[in-house]
């Protein structure tokens, strides 16, 4: 039974009707069966044809009919044409001249190019990939450990210190997933990637093999190689994971540094009762019972409508016209910047990387200055202007915009201008604040800007000069507090100006009617006035690195306040 099950598979059939074969044509290099040669000569009439029985028959190479000639077989190829040809078409006048060469010829050339490149691809190719495929898979099972560990030792951390700290471990913790997810992304797309090369790879010499064998001239010359394409293999480029380190001396003091971010936790005095203030600091200190101004700088811009502090000892600074200039803390203007402002810019800033950038009202746009040149980031959407701008935690910015109802105030009518707040990441909207859950404004109708600073905590902390209001949202634009200036008992009525946040997650705004700061905790308790400096027409504010606030003054001078007591 074996033997005759074997015999069966080994029956050749004919290629027309699958009937066991008898006669095979030469000229055709095709199986026949006895009934199936006249049909066969009949549907090829116009070629000649060699009918022999088929133990007598001859292989060899298929040869394509003529496009141009009936009845002819193409014997040679065209080179200057790269096409196969007959005898009458290399005397006619579209061939004449040319220089041919024999198929037989151009097809064994095409099949050693095939052999060779099935040879590097087995031999050298496919095994370079899969060894590439076992260290990524390796790397990736690292990383997923690393992410891991990461995680349980954040956790141990967490329990040890008060609900006070969660939002630094929120950092921490989105810190770490954005570090661990961009390696394990690129390592994954590397992954897949290789695997893509290896099944297209093996898809190609399975397609090459069976060319190899291949006695169709047209199938065989129509072959492209992609030999170049696997070459090109590209160097995975490692990265590497980001560590936390800890130092603890229980109850005291806890240090946490990751991925650049460090924070160092100590315990504070207790504070008195009638006082919410956060029991435990960044390191920066405590207020002074009594502020101290450290320098006063004159400046050429009078009145000075915007500062932003570069460092310990440097601010830009600018006012109604559309330079920007830098200035130390003795006064000496070290940089002058010519912004694409038709008039003066609405808003300035810098970046986390250090950068300056302004906003332009009339342009709608938000640009930033690079080697002393504008660049566009963001511009308006439709129907909403540019106002003020802060940046942001993470490279975001925050950006004022009200709708266009605002210029009516030039017309001499009331402004009923709409008035919200971008996060921008990049150029793509990230969030917008302008609705609380009951979907009624958070912000006040009107046409003055809204000033904002964005608190380590999250928070967006906004002075609503039309409402006569700071209002702080969270991350998630839900309102938090409104402070309407009532608890520091001043005798005009609160009018907020600028406004910062400093390393404690304190909360500074000038109140523009009495003169002076207030300094509240980051849950809107009132903890102090600053108004035993002489400000005079404070209007603008910002904070530098070594806790000290910069305020700038309507008559063009800005005042350095020392108000954290550092020792």
């Amino acid at each position: 039974m074996a033997t005759s099950t074997s015999w069966a598979q080994d029956v050749i059939t004919c290629d027309i009707c699958n009937k066991p074969t008898q006669q095979f044509c030469n000229s055709c290099q095709v199986s026949l069966c006895s009934n199936c040669v006249s049909k066969h000569m009949e549907a090829f009439k116009s070629m000649s044809h060699e009918i022999a029985p088929f133990l007598n028959r001859k292989t060899k190479l298929v040869l394509p009919a003529c496009q141009e000639h009936s009845g002819q077989r193409c014997e040679v190829n065209c080179k200057e044409c790269n096409k196969p040809v007959c005898l009458k078409c290399i005397v006619s006048d579209a061939h004449k001249g040319h220089v041919v060469e024999e198929l037989t010829e151009t097809h064994e050339n095409k099949i050693r190019k095939i052999k060779s490149d099935t040879e590097e691809i087995q031999a050298k190719l496919i095994p370079k990939y899969q060894k590439e495929d076992v260290e990524i898979g390796k790397k990736i099972s690292k990383t997923k450990s690393k992410i891991d560990d990461l995680g349980k030792e954040t956790k141990t951390l967490r329990t040890l210190w008060h609900q006070e700290v969660d939002k630094i471990f929120d950092k921490i913790d989105s810190l770490s997933q954005s570090l661990t997810e961009k390696n394990l992304n690129a390592l994954q797309e590397y992954h897949n990637k290789i695997k893509g090369f290896i099944s297209e790879m093996n898809t190609t010499v399975k397609q090459n093999e069976k060319l190899i064998n291949s006695k169709q001239f047209l199938e065989v010359s129509e072959y492209k190689s992609r030999l170049n394409v696997f070459r090109a293999f590209s160097q995975h480029v490692d990265f590497e994971l980001p560590s936390l380190r800890s130092k603890m001396d229980q109850g005291k003091e806890l240090i946490i540094d990751i991925g650049g971010y460090r924070v160092t936790l100590k315990q504070m005095s207790q504070p008195s009762p009638s006082v919410d203030v956060s029991r435990f600091s960044t390191g920066i200190g405590k207020l002074m019972d009594s502020v101290r101004i450290i320098a006063t700088i004159p400046t050429d811009y009078t009145p000075l409508w915007g500062v932003v502090c570069i460092g310990g000892t440097e601010a830009w600074i600018f006012g109604k016209n559309n330079t920007i200039s830098r200035i130390d803390i003795h006064g000496t203007v070290r940089d002058t910047v010519t912004t694409t402002c038709l008039t003066w810019p609405d808003g300035i800033s810098k970046t986390r990387g250090g950068e300056l950038i302004y906003s332009d009202g009339n342009s709608g746009t938000v640009n930033i200055v690079r080697d002393g040149k504008s660049e566009t980031l963001i511009t308006t959407p439709q129907g909403w202007v540019m106002r003020g701008l802060c940046s942001a935690r993470y490279g975001n910015i925050l950006v004022h915009v009200a709708n266009w109802s605002w210029f009516l105030l030039f017309k001499g009518s009331d402004s009923k201008s709409k008035n919200k707040i971008i996060r921008y990441q990049g150029q793509n909207i990230k969030q917008e604040i302008n609705k609380d859950g009951q979907e009624n404004p958070i912000f006040k109708d009107g046409g003055n800007s809204l000033l904002m600073s964005e608190n380590n905590n999250g928070d967006v902390c906004v002075s609503d000069r039309n409402a006569y209001t700071v209002v702080v949202v969270d991350k998630t634009g839900r309102v938090r507090f409104r402070y309407d200036g009532s608890p520091a008992r001043r005798e005009m009525r609160f009018d907020p100006g600028d406004i910062v946040t400093d390393a404690m997650r304190q909360i500074i705004v000038i109140d523009n009617n009495n003169a002076c700061l207030h300094i509240l905790d980051q849950n809107g308790h009132i903890l102090r006035c600053v108004d035993d400096c002489g400000l005079k027409g404070p209007h603008v504010l910002s904070a530098d690195s070594e806790g000290r606030l910069w305020v700038g003054c309507d008559r063009g001078e800005v005042k350095v306040i020392k108000y954290l007591d550092q020792s």
